[in-house]
């Protein structure tokens, strides 16, 4: 057996198809959620998602999450039941035609932004068992919990279509506490997961791992993955500068340096910058936000610092502005987020 290959990503924030928040969008209507709702501030118009070949930016994948989850929180995984083989493109096809499990799972990992996963996966193996640990240390910790159920039942889900009656799922553990219910886990899983377990990973009999797949043609797959290549190629192109001004903004006192201060860095000019951003379907605005929001969650975590040194360290003049902010990504005021949260 060859060994198994490392994600080809470290971090949730890459280009995906369209056809992801199409779906987030078909689950929240048939519990009644209109579109609008779920699309609302995210920047992508019900329309945009008739376009087969239109791309989203993670963020704006990721304010549809948020809404969803806040108004379904305990539907992660009848949510990743819904993320068939054929959800994903070539990618599913390069997964139906691979010769066996383990090249299938390869073609996963080394492919793994053209998927719609927010969770890491990681796969190995030990003592005659393969692993598929999701690593949600990037992941927003309000909807944490939401991403890693919904992408680890949407991981069982497409290899139980790959390997039918066939695939032998030993356990399931999450890092997080036992909810009240879990029979939606017992459904979508076929077992009881473990709960407050030091890692989230899901454990199967390593022989599956060999095992033929019953579409496997040659020709099929290395056209799908060729096709992958090139559209990899494209996203990842337009990708990095968002990657690049994120890490800058996050380092020690660099978020109130402004945007000319990041192009100087980047050795562009501003308007390059801004043009590069805009290309890759975000702006340093959204940038800037998202890396305040996710300091904000830290800084307000310690409960050592007031609401007014928490906006001077994010670069607000004002307390009440980054109140006004912290409630537009919230819905709650930093008060009450830190009273939740505690």
């Amino acid at each position: 057996m060859t060994s198994l290959a490392e994600p080809v990503v470290g971090h949730w924030d890459f280009p995906r198809s369209v056809a992801g928040v199409a779906l987030l969008v078909r689950f929240g209507a048939e519990h009644g959620i209109p579109a609008d709702r779920l699309l609302a501030d995210s920047g992508i118009s019900p329309a945009d998602l008739t376009d087969p070949d239109a791309e989203v930016a993670a963020g704006q994948e990721l304010r549809v999450i948020r809404t969803l989850a806040a108004l379904m929180p305990d539907a992660g995984p009848t949510l990743g039941g819904r993320y068939h083989v054929t959800t994903f493109g070539f990618l599913g096809y390069a997964f139906i035609s691979s010769p066996t499990m383990l090249a299938a799972v390869n073609v996963a990992l080394r492919f793994l932004d053209l998927s719609f996963t927010f969770s890491i996966p990681r796969a190995s193996l030990s003592d005659g068992r393969a692993h598929i640990e999701l690593d949600d240390s990037a992941l927003p910790r309000p909807v944490a919990r939401f991403l890693v159920e919904r992408d680890l039942a949407a991981i069982h889900t497409v290899i139980g279509e790959l390997l039918p009656d066939d695939a032998p799922l030993l356990a399931v553990d999450f890092r997080f506490p036992e909810p009240a219910d879990v029979d939606r886990h017992e459904r979508v899983f076929g077992l009881r997961p473990r709960f407050g377990r030091p890692r989230t990973v899901a454990t199967f009999d390593a022989a599956f791992l060999a095992r033929p797949l019953p579409q496997a043609d040659p020709h099929t797959v290395a056209l799908c993955e060729a096709r992958c290549r090139e559209l990899v190629a494209k996203r990842r192109a337009r990708a990095g500068i968002a990657h690049e001004v994120r890490e800058l903004l996050a380092r020690p006192g660099a978020i109130g340096l402004g945007m000319d201060h990041v192009a100087r860095e980047l050795a562009v000019s501003t308007r390059t910058l801004r043009r590069r951003l805009a290309d890759s379907g975000t702006s340093y605005q959204e940038l800037l936000d998202e890396v305040r929001e996710a300091l904000a969650e830290e800084l307000l975590a310690i409960r050592a610092l007031a609401v007014e040194d928490v906006a001077l360290r994010l670069g607000y003049a004002e307390a009440s502005s980054f109140i006004h902010a912290f409630k537009r990504w919230k819905g709650v005021t930093p008060a009450a987020y830190t009273r939740r949260a505690r």
